[in-house]
């Protein structure tokens, strides 16, 4: 996508995460985070500012779109959050077994590529004890709104930098071997086709 997905995608997906409904989402999940951290889809740091700095041990981020790393990046030396940028390749996470306390992923999982790759990935690194915390877009329960979802995702895919629409959230973590203690849904203001929200918590089986 050239031009369009190094300079005006990450513009555009930073303003639209930036958008109050959002934001509200955020605050429910990251705070919660603590200990030794590590979010997936960092993006453009927009998460950064929720962390409860007493809590987080370090924080380790993970995100394979340069763009929005190098917004993320600005936004984290405005923090005093102990933050390490990862290295990606494909849906590998660089970090030994069992060695995170909390995990957050917001509207990230409709976007990765191998999903399943990936949260296997997330259970391997993640503490028995630990906490995989979600707040995330995907498919609408309403049959009207689901089938235009399944009709529009191609197209939306390709304007979008791989989000789905219609992704199973609740499906796609207990497939990867979490259970789910804590699941809300609503959908945010908007259109329905982009915001029916899942969030919530998730812990190894």
């Amino acid at each position: 996508m050239g031009l369009y997905a190094t300079y005006v995608f990450p513009a555009l997906l930073d303003w639209a995460m930036r958008q109050k409904p959002i934001r509200r989402q955020r605050e429910k999940i990251v705070p919660r985070a603590r200990g030794q951290v590590l979010e997936i889809g960092v993006g453009s740091g927009l998460n950064l500012p929720h962390y409860d700095r007493t809590r987080v041990a370090k924080l380790y981020a993970l995100d394979p779109a340069l763009g929005l790393q190098q917004l993320a990046r600005q936004r984290a030396a405005a923090t005093e959050l102990p933050i390490e940028f990862l290295p990606v390749s494909g849906e590998a996470i660089p970090l030994p077994e069992d060695s995170i306390d909390s995990i957050v992923v917001t509207y990230t999982l409709c976007t990765i590529p191998d999903v399943a790759a990936a949260l296997a990935e997330m259970r391997r690194v993640l503490r028995p004890s630990g906490t995989l915390l979600f707040s995330e877009h995907g498919r609408a329960p309403d049959a009207d709104v689901a089938r235009w979802q399944d009709r529009l995702n191609p197209l939306w895919r390709r304007l979008a930098g791989g989000c789905n629409l219609n992704r199973r959230i609740p499906e796609l973590l207990e497939a990867a071997g979490f259970t789910l203690p804590e699941l809300s849904t609503l959908y945010l203001p908007g259109p329905r086709l982009l915001t029916f929200n899942y969030w919530g918590a998730a812990v190894r089986s």
